[in-house]
């Protein structure tokens, strides 16, 4: 893991200073709510449905254990409501049908950060001090900058990684951090980086997306693509460089921010975002970006030419760890010791949860968030803890958050697999379904946001209790299940072979569901926005639908055949005749929802 410098943890508690500033003259009424937003926001404090979110950063993915712990504190202590709150908030919950109100909990989202709904404001600034202590903050997770920067969950262990991409993450990360040109752009900016084979960062549903490789004389570079996003127009990214020199990368993405900050639109916040610009002016834009990179060459000075003096320095926080536990357990063999029952459950972890690594010693295992009465990604504070305590003892003090909500353990000793299942299955987190239908991914949906049309936690907890067998999961294979509770796509419904998207009808929740997306997985092939399959369904709807979705699969794949590649074999109207008939065999179940919403209409007005 990348290790603060003394000038690193100096910046991040000047910064938690600074802000305690702003929020000590905002709830004196020195600074007005219309001008702290802006500064709250570029600290990742949002104010959302009943209370503020915080988002806090973690560049990459990467977690050190004692960060994690931080996290569980912060859960435990600051994240609960008022009484007031509490009482508005549970009220509309019961009535929505949602069993609890989830509080004391982090929430691992699809940009591997982690993020809390419950902390008053007024502790806000007593929060990033202590994540200050573990070199942690909300900079720029918010805001139209630069955000978060994403990569690969495996980076650094992946079996078919060509180059680690976490030094060239963090080098950006550094650059883009407080960039004094990149403060207001027209709209947010997010980078997704990957080194490996398989595109595991979802690199071309990026504003940029840049693929690490090497060319037919093995230097390494970046391919690099601008202009994909989701939100109101799905848009796939488009090669602007097919090789650029490793060293030469924040030119020239300085050169891609440059232009859409120069001519991106801010008179319309729906066509805000880079990909807009890239569709609407095509090789105008690519050439402007190349005059602009020319520019900065050749009279600029290239000064944000990286010196490999400093990938070196950077490099060297990400070798491997020293002291991994490779210790074989002191018993007889304690898969040996398992029952049948144990020895079948136990060979499906491995099947699912476990990945190959680099290092033939050395496995990468994948902690599920994906269980009954939990929203996908969340995590109490002594789950944190508790996952904290199997990175210190399996996996070298360090984990990973991945862009499916889960935590991985990526240091793990392959004679130290059996060990870690145990303690994995005393805490609830080794369920067999990583890549199968029940570890969907959602956003927090109208439950906890401002923005949602539609609750996503709700659906997501329908079809994970329909989808409880194992054997039925096993049978169905590999399936993305993607659900955004608004257009803003947090849940990436676009990429989903099946994706769900909940819209705001006559002021009551509905929900789309598109068919075929892909993320630019190997499994799923190119990334492709889904395509919708008809008139959107009341939420008693969604999980019969899901389920004539499957129904229809299984009676017409061909032996060995995924569920996306039958979508692409069979085209959406044989699901489109499923989904219907499902429509109608549960429409009179809808008109009780909405009796439900317009009575928690009123509550909340």
């Amino acid at each position: 893991m990348y290790q603060y410098t003394d000038f690193d943890r100096q910046f991040v508690k000047q910064r938690a200073a600074q802000y305690r500033d702003q929020l000590e003259r905002n709830l004196s009424g020195d600074l007005s709510d219309d001008h702290f937003r802006p500064l709250r926001l570029q600290n990742g404090w949002y104010v959302q449905r009943y209370a503020p979110m915080l988002r806090v950063a973690v560049p990459y993915g990467e977690l050190a254990s004692r960060q994690l712990r931080v996290l569980a504190r912060i859960a435990r202590e600051f994240d609960q409501p008022s009484a007031a709150v509490y009482h508005t908030a549970t009220s509309a919950q019961i009535i929505l049908g949602t069993q609890h109100l989830p509080m004391g909990i982090g929430h691992f989202t699809t940009r591997q950060n982690v993020q809390f709904n419950w902390i008053p404001l007024s502790k806000s600034a007593d929060v990033m001090e202590l994540l200050a202590t573990v070199d942690m903050h909300g900079i720029q997770t918010s805001g139209n900058c630069i955000r978060n920067i994403t990569s690969d969950a495996m980076a650094g262990v992946a079996a078919d990684e060509l180059i680690d991409p976490r030094p060239y993450c963090e080098i950006m990360r550094q650059w883009s951090t407080l960039h004094p040109e990149f403060a207001f752009l027209p709209r947010k900016f997010k980078f997704a980086v990957s080194g490996a084979t398989e595109d595991r960062a979802d690199t071309a549903w990026h504003d940029v997306g840049l693929q690490l490789l090497r060319n037919a004389e093995g230097m390494v570079g970046f391919k690099v693509l601008v202009g994909g996003g989701m939100g109101r127009t799905p848009m796939i990214a488009q090669t602007l460089c097919e090789f650029l020199p490793w060293n030469q990368i924040l030119n020239y993405v300085e050169a891609v921010v440059r232009v859409y900050n120069r001519w991106g639109r801010r008179d319309n916040l729906y066509k805000a975002r880079i990909k807009i610009l890239v569709k609407a002016e095509g090789q105008r834009f690519i050439d402007e970006v190349n005059a602009e990179y020319r520019e900065i060459i050749e009279h600029d000075g290239a000064q944000h030419t990286i010196p490999d003096a400093e990938l070196a320095r950077v490099s060297a926080s990400f070798m491997p760890p020293k002291h991994v536990n490779q210790a074989k357990d002191t018993t007889v063999n304690i898969a040996n010791s398992f029952s049948v029952q144990e020895q079948a459950s136990y060979q499906r972890w491995l099947r699912q949860n476990v990945a190959a690594h680099k290092d033939p010693a050395l496995r990468a295992v994948t902690l599920s968030f994906k269980r009954l009465s939990f929203a996908p990604g969340d995590a109490t504070a002594a789950q944190m803890e508790a996952a904290a305590d199997l990175a210190d003892s399996f996996s070298a003090g360090e984990l990973r958050v991945t862009h499916k909500q889960n935590l991985v353990l990526p240091w793990v000793a392959a004679g130290q697999l059996p060990a870690l299942w145990q303690a994995a299955k005393k805490l609830g987190l080794a369920q067999a379904n990583i890549g199968l239908l029940t570890d969907l991914i959602a956003c927090p949906g109208g439950d906890f946001c401002a923005l949602a049309n539609a609750r996503s936690i709700p659906v997501a907890e329908g079809i994970t209790q329909r989808y409880q067998d194992l054997d039925e999961l096993f049978d169905l294979g590999a399936i993305d299940l993607h659900i955004s509770g608004c257009i803003n796509s947090c849940g990436h419904h676009h990429s989903g072979h099946i994706g769900v998207l909940g819209v705001d009808k006559d002021g009551r929740e509905w929900y789309q569901v598109s068919l075929g997306g892909s993320d630019g997985s190997e499994l799923s092939g190119p990334a492709t926005p889904g395509k919708i399959i008809g008139p959107s369904f009341a939420a008693s709807e969604v999980t019969d639908v899901v389920e004539a979705l499957l129904d229809t699969y299984r009676n017409l794949r061909h032996a060995g055949e995924t569920f996306i590649a039958s979508v692409r074999r069979l085209g959406l109207e044989p699901f489109k005749a499923a989904a219907n008939a499902a429509r109608h065999e549960t429409r009179d179940g809808g008109k009780v929802l909405h009796v439900h919403l317009d009575l928690a209409d009123a509550l909340t007005d």
